[in-house]
Formats: C-alpha cells, structure tokens, sequence
C-alpha cells in the first residue's frame, strides 16, 4: 500500500516546507482512527494559506485520506484536544518522512506532557465536565431520566479524560482502558452505572452523589490554569475580561459553567460593582482570600 502511495507523498517531501509525512494503516474492520479508511496520509507542513486541506483517494480496491496540516494547528489540536484523532496519528503512524527529526521530536514533547500544558488540557475537560454534570442534574430534576443517563455517561467520559491527563498522560480513543489501569475510583464509577440493577432513576441519583464527590476533591487541581489566571492580577475580574484573556479561549464557551461551580464550591469568590441601575449590580469575580 505504501508504495502506491509513494508518488504522491515523495511529491511533498521534496517540498522544503514539508517537516514530516505519517502513514497510518487501519488495523481492524472497524477503524475510528483512520475513519475507516484502509489509510491515513498524515503530511505536515510549516506554512499553508489553507490550515487543513484533505483530499480521498481509491486503488485497488482500497480507500486513502491524505491530510495535509500546518504545524500550528496540528500543535494547537494536541494541546487543545481539537481533533482527538491526532494524537494517535502522531503515535502509531508510521514515519516514513522526517525533517531534521521534526516528528522525532513532536513525540518526544507528546511523552514528556509539560505541567503549562496538561494544565490547559485538565481545565478544558473540566469545564466540559460541569456544564455536562449541571445538565444531567436538570434533567434529573425534570424526570427525563434516560436523557439523564445519556449525560451521566457524557460526564463520566469527560471524568475519565481528567483522570488520564492528571496522571501525564494524553487521552486516547479507548480512553476507558486507560482509565481501568491508572485510576481505578474513576473507572468503578462507570463500571457501577453500566452494571447496576437498579432502576433507571435510582442509578442516575446515586451516580449525580457520587460524581459530585469525585468532581469537589479535583475541582481546584483541574481548574488551576482559569485559578492562575485569576492571579495575575489583585483586582477582581469582570466575566468579560475572562472570556477574552487569550488563555481562557479555549474553554471560553465552558467559563460560565466552570465559574459557577467554583463559585458554589467558595474557591472563586464574588464583587458586586454598582451600575447606574438602582439596585443592578455588576458581578465580578476573585480568588478566595
């Protein structure tokens, strides 16, 4: 296979702007990471006017994605979590073009995790992960329990990726399997809600207790990176200043429900600034004292 795609891909490695070409081979009939492509052309480049360009191909009887992506996004899809496909790419792919160890390198920063940026990835999830549970806990309240249950599982997904990250550990796809190895609490959670006998309503209560916990004893480790930005200065903070530090971006659609349950939990404390409004208040937010 590899060799009738050699044209294409030798094309692009003579190119001085092509750092590194991966080839990743699917595996098994079903394969999510390679979208059930036979294979997946991974070429990285420095510059494009297009971040992101892919293009499909048919031989023999077989099926090919190439992917061309511009080192920036693919860095910012790692420390982000922007396209989770990429990580195992970068993994498992088969190097077979590499510029001045380039992706020998990009692994070796992949293995090692820095504090910066597990820090950015943990409070991703974790905004992901209350907004998901305040859902599951409305639903709830509304009776509609198998949509409940349907978020329960969400936020115990979001958990799980919490969990392997605050290990050093980048998220994979079968990201349950990692958490079975290296946080056996998180994982006996979700084997709980899975094999429990009890009624539908009755399990989604007893999981909305008993993330809850979970959630409380990590929230100040997995919101460190807002909580530092919180630090940087002694005055209190509008929800405006927030969502626009260019820090914040990448969980800024989350910040809201991630500033309310800091707040309910007294790690985030309230001002409340007076407007021109009688009685009307702007809310303003710091750390605790």
């Amino acid at each position: 296979m590899e060799d009738l795609l050699r044209p294409i891909y030798q094309e692009r490695a003579s190119d001085s702007n092509t750092l590194g070409v991966l080839l990743i081979e699917k595996t098994r009939p079903n394969s999510p990471i390679t979208d059930n492509f036979d294979v997946i052309l991974l070429i990285i480049v420095e510059k494009s006017d297009i971040q992101w360009h892919v293009k499909h191909y048919e031989f023999d009887d077989k099926t090919a994605a190439m992917h061309i992506v511009t080192n920036e996004l693919l860095r910012k899809w790692i420390d982000t979590s922007g396209y989770r496909k990429a990580i195992a790419w970068l993994t498992y792919g088969k190097v077979i073009f590499d510029r001045n160890e380039y992706i020998a390198d990009f692994k070796e920063q992949i293995r090692d995790f820095p504090h910066d940026k597990r820090n950015l990835r943990k409070a991703i999830e974790f905004g992901k992960l209350v907004k998901s549970y305040s859902e599951v806990k409305d639903l709830y309240e509304s009776s509609q329990y198998k949509d409940a249950y349907s978020r329960i599982v969400n936020s115990l997904h979001y958990l799980a990726r919490l969990a392997v990250i605050e290990k050093g550990y980048h998220p994979e796809v079968t990201v349950w399997n990692q958490v079975r190895q290296i946080d056996p609490e998180v994982y006996k959670l979700y084997d709980e809600l899975i094999q429990s006998n009890e009624e539908l309503d009755k399990r989604v209560q007893l999981m909305i207790l008993a993330t809850d916990f979970v959630i409380s004893n990590r929230a100040r480790v997995s919101a460190k990176h807002l909580l530092d930005v919180l630090k940087e200065k002694d005055e209190s903070w509008s929800y405006g200043e927030l969502k626009d530090h260019p820090l914040v971006e990448p969980y800024a659609l989350d910040l809201t429900a991630m500033l309310a349950y800091l707040v309910e939990k007294g790690i985030v404390q309230t001002e409340r600034l007076r407007t021109k409004g009688t009685g009307v208040y702007q809310r303003k937010y710091r750390m605790e004292e």
